[in-house]
Parts: structure tokens; sequence; C-alpha cells
């Protein structure tokens, strides 16, 4: 299975929800970390907009 963006599982594009899905992890962990990452000097937004960018939707 390939890494893809879910359209089902999502809130904003779909991306933590696919990853979830791809690796069998729980989404609201996931997101949790996630929102955690975005606080902190990590560049979340970044890498979540480069990985929208990236990553194909489920279709």
């Amino acid at each position: 299975m390939k890494l893809r963006r879910s359209r089902t599982n999502r809130i904003v594009a779909g991306i933590l929800g696919g990853i979830a899905d791809r690796y069998h992890w729980n989404t609201s962990v996931l997101r949790v970390v996630w929102v955690l990452l975005t606080l902190t000097p990590f560049p979340g937004l970044i890498v979540y907009l480069v990985i929208w960018a990236i990553i194909p939707s489920d279709n």
C-alpha cells in the first residue's frame, strides 16, 4: 500500500490520516504529536505543506 492522502480520515488535507492508515498508527496520537511539534521551533507547518504538495490524494 502506497502512502496517499486520506479522503475519509481528514481534518485539513488528509496527510496525517494517510500516514496513520499506511503505518497502522492511531490518528489522534499522530495529530497530537504534530501539534506539539508545530508549537516547538520545529517547522511543522512548513513540513505539512510540503508533504501536502508531494503526496497524491487517495482516489
